[in-house]
């Protein structure tokens, strides 16, 4: 409906009562027409469209509009109404503005004199706030209304509740009508849009302006003409833009309404808006102050008011996202103050800590001692729940408590564990901070932040931390301290006129974990002393072997272990360690005990393994958070895993990653290095793959890296030297490793070298690769193994033995069976299959029911064959203990066979061959 050119959609019943009301008044008939609606509903655009329609009729129209500043102005608003009206005289006009004699009913009889004549329409806005001496008058102009020609038209937001307004009432001869606005419906927000966007929307962009605004009609139609101004089209795609155009529109519209109420109710939205419905309503009043709880009908108030709404505590706000709109008209302190009063009244009530760590977020300091409690619990599910950016919130709030030195670090110590998931420059320089200003009381908590740092990678401005602080300490901790100093410094290097002066020595023989650990990695660097090396690691663990034990020298311990062999103590130790990572949100550390721990199961054949822990490294620490100095060791993982896979498409993308110029300086370099030559030697680009592994070697030689344990780069650059034809460079390598080998003595380095050695040679290749595979089968280093295995059945078959062949063929066949192995092992077991012959390949079955297994109960059974507990192989399969014991059972009822005992014997009987599952 349109009248005189200003359609209201929503509205069209009452402008058709108010055009009626004007033309009844045109008749000479008097009314009361009462206007009710919550904040923004529209009442004064239809009082201003009702004032308009009389004006055009030539009635004359008087108008008014009463505020909370005006209440207590003796005929304020009288004053407004009859301020243009000609024929006042003096005395009422002094009476009005306050500066004559009191006057009782001021102006009425000038009013009602001249009504008579002419149609008049009394327009008064907002009556709710009419000031006492005003309301008295308009109940008396009320009264007399049926002597003139006169509509009094009022209007009154919530707080004006139906049937309750005073003015509301008349003589039975005066018309009386109230009308209550609702909500805009559905229809009315799609008419809205047509008309202020120009064209109609889809039912998704009505049903979401129609939510967003709650169906007041003034927030509505200014937030689409803030909308249409931006040039947008009322569409689903631009729901996104209105929602947040309608929260800005709507805050503002609340802060509005908050102006027209008292003291005592603003300052309960103000309570509503920092803890919304967490308290009831008498604690909602306590924090709101000592009248709200007096204030008579209150809550109806707010309610009324379009601002709260009912809840099961009592009040809520019905818009929360106005809630920022509400505080920021605070001051900053009066704000942290009401945020602090409601943490700790929401603590006494039992709310959830969530809630309670929310308040004190925005809180100043409290000072009592259930907050940081309270802050580190939250900081811990919020770690649960994945929430990095909360967890830090919480611990960064902590600390601004006041705390003695001791706890103030410690909380430091937590909070820079977290940080390096976010911010770890941050995490960084918080613990250089506290290795400079701690106590080194019983707590270490010097030696324990550089730990923590020094964990996630080599970090020299902690390292000058250290260094700045080590001659000021004294007993456990300076020998802590000093052990992380050596544990990172130079690999190894023993140029001390390099070192600060203050740093005390490494002893050959030290108690200290820290030292211990550090020496021990020196000798493995070396490959010199073997048996020292271990039981240096291994005194890592039996002097400190408590949860909460400085993490880099175990770390450091655990891969020495992995150099000398050790790798089931080397295994147990890492999970152990992990276990308490974990405990200690030491999300870092944590993720390069996975990628270690990686590499061990990459050594022992279980690429499945491998595969799981390397990605859960980088679960636990994003790749772009991991240390420059460190970030080389997880991509070199991963390449090594897909080259296993087979995979040289994946492999040679990450060998491509580029990574910091500083990683060059770092202590897993080298790593990256030897992994980027095998993806060139699997490229066939030997020129390339040649000089990476030189430059491998020119690296770790560079930095006292001698072990061929870690890495054997000259074994692999014999390897391309060989097949570009230089022999004699070759075999000098291969000759070098071996040596080098021995001199370190780990069973597992040496069968790499003989392997190495066996590749080469050009007379006595087989008797060479017998001795690796000999070396090598004890050893738990099955790939290294299975790879001996395999070069060994080459070079049979090259020299026309197969009959030497089968038996080599049948146990890669047991070993791609127990063990989830690479596709490139599974590939080349296959090709030797094809050159045995059914003998060895499919021939050789352990029983003749052998073949009625399941693939998953076969692989069971020949990990039994092979010595695994059900505890191992359940971990190898990634099942239960009882899912394994389940499949057994099964394989002994298939094979006619009464258990353990008898599945082994049957087994070895066929030396585990031939049972064709690869």
């Amino acid at each position: 409906m349109q009248l005189h050119g200003l359609p209201f959609p929503g509205r069209e019943r009452e402008q058709a009562m108010l055009a009626q009301t004007v033309a009844d008044l045109g008749r000479g008939r008097s009314s009361v027409v009462t206007l009710i609606g919550r904040p923004g509903y529209g009442q004064s655009r239809l009082l201003n469209l009702a004032a308009r329609l009389a004006e055009d009729q030539g009635f004359r129209v008087l108008r008014a509009k009463a505020t909370p500043g005006e209440r207590d102005v003796r005929y304020g608003v009288v004053g407004q109404l009859l301020a243009p009206m000609e024929g006042l005289t003096e005395g009422t006009l002094k009476a009005l503005t306050g500066h004559g004699p009191e006057s009782r009913l001021p102006g009425l009889t000038e009013l009602l004199r001249t009504g008579r004549d002419r149609p008049t329409l009394l327009v008064v806005d907002d009556v709710e706030w009419l000031d006492p001496a005003s309301h008295r008058w308009f109940g008396a102009l009320i009264r007399r209304l049926s002597d003139a020609r006169m509509v009094l038209l009022v209007s009154g937001t919530g707080r004006l509740r139906p049937g309750a307004c005073s003015l509301s009432t008349a003589p039975q001869q005066v018309i009386t009508l109230e009308l209550e606005l609702a909500p805009l419906a559905m229809r009315d927000v799609a008419a809205m849009v047509a008309l202020i966007c120009g064209r109609p929307a889809d039912n998704a962009f009505t049903s979401a302006a129609l939510e967003a605004s709650a169906g007041n009609p003034q927030v509505l139609s200014e937030a689409l003409r803030r909308f249409t101004k931006r040039g947008y089209a009322p569409v689903a795609g631009r729901v996104p833009e209105l929602r947040a155009i309608t929260d800005a529109v709507g805050g503002e519209h609340v802060l509005r309404v908050l102006g027209g109420l008292s003291d005592t109710a603003v300052a309960v939205v103000r309570a509503l808006a920092v803890c919304g419905d967490l308290l009831d309503l008498s604690l909602l009043y306590a924090l709101a102050g000592p009248r709200a709880a007096s204030e008579p009908g209150l809550p109806e108030t707010l309610q009324e008011s379009g601002l709260a709404t009912a809840s099961g505590t009592g009040l809520r706000l019905s818009r929360p996202e106005a809630r920022s709109w509400i505080l920021a008209e605070m001051p900053g302190e009066e704000r942290a103050e009401l945020h602090a009063r409601a943490a700790e009244l929401a603590y006494r009530a039992a709310v959830p800590d969530e809630d309670i760590a929310r308040l004190l977020l925005a809180a100043g300091p409290v000072d009592e001692p259930w907050v940081i409690p309270v802050l580190r619990r939250t900081c811990a599910a919020a770690l649960r729940a994945g929430r990095t950016a909360q967890a830090i919130a919480c611990l960064s709030r902590a600390l601004e408590e006041p705390l003695d030195p001791a706890p103030r670090a410690q909380l430091g110590l937590e909070l820079a564990a977290i940080e390096v998931l976010a911010a770890p420059e941050a995490a960084g320089r918080r613990l250089a901070e506290i290795i400079r200003t701690g106590d080194g009381g019983p707590g270490r908590i010097r030696a324990r932040a550089a730990d923590l740092g020094l964990s996630r990678g080599d970090d020299k401005a902690l390292r000058r931390a250290v260094a700045d602080v080590l001659p000021s300490t004294y007993g456990e901790e300076r020998g802590a301290l000093a052990g992380l100093f050596w544990l990172t410094e130079s690999d190894g290097q023993d140029d001390t006129d390099l070192i600060p002066d203050g740093i005390p020595p490494l002893p050959d023989d030290p108690i200290c974990p820290a030292q211990a650990a550090a020496r021990a990695w020196r000798l493995a660097l070396r490959g010199d002393d073997l048996p020292t090396a271990r039981a240096l690691a291994q005194r890592v663990f039996t002097v400190d072997s408590s949860a909460g034990a400085l993490i880099l020298p175990r770390l450091t311990a655990a891969r020495t272990l992995l150099l000398t062999d050790d790798l089931d103590e080397a295994e147990v130790r890492l999970d152990v360690l992990h276990t308490d990572l974990r405990r200690r949100h030491a999300r870092a550390a944590a993720a390069q005990v996975l990628a270690v721990r990686g590499e061990l199961n990459l050594r022992r054949g279980r690429l499945d393994m491998a595969e799981r822990d390397v990605a859960a490294a980088e679960r636990s620490l994003p790749r772009s958070l991991w240390h420059r100095y460190t970030v080389p060791y997880l991509i070199a993982a991963r390449i090594l895993i897909a080259l296993e896979n087979d995979d040289l498409g994946q492999a040679g993308v990450l060998a491509a990653v580029s990574t910091p110029a500083e990683s060059r300086e770092g202590a897993s370099w080298g790593y990256l290095l030897f992994a980027r030559a095998l993806v060139a030697l699997k490229q066939d680009r030997m020129p390339e793959a040649l000089e990476l592994f030189r430059a491998t070697g020119r690296w770790q030689l560079g930095r006292g890296r001698i072990n061929p344990a870690l890495m054997p780069w000259r074994s692999m650059a014999a390897r391309v030297h060989d097949t570009l034809g230089d022999h004699g460079e070759a075999r000098r390598l291969t000759e070098e490793e071996l040596a080098l080998a021995r001199l370190w003595g780990a069973p597992n380095t040496i069968g790499w070298a003989q392997l190495g050695v066996g590749r080469v040679v050009r007379e006595g290749r087989v008797d060479r690769l017998r001795e690796a595979v000999a070396t090598l089968r004890g050893t738990p280093a099955r790939l290294a193994y299975a790879g001996a295995l395999m070069e060994l059945a080459t070079a049979e078959f090259d020299a026309g033995n197969p009959r030497a062949a089968d038996p080599l063929v049948a146990e890669l066949f047991s070993f791609v069976i127990a063990n989830r192995s690479s596709s490139k092992l599974v590939a080349r077991v296959r090709e030797l299959s094809e050159r045995t012959g059914p003998s060895a390949a499919g021939g050789r079955v352990p029983h003749p029911e052998w073949e009625t297994l399941t693939e998953p109960e076969q692989r069971t059974a020949v990990l039994v064959g092979l010595g695994h507990g059900n505890r191992e192989i359940a971990e190898t399969l990634s099942v239960t203990r009882r899912t394994v014991e389940l499949r057994l059972s099964g394989a002994y009822r298939k094979l006619g066979i009464s258990g353990r005992a008898e599945l082994i014997g049957l087994l070895r009987a066929t030396k585990g061959g031939g049972t064709g599952a690869a």
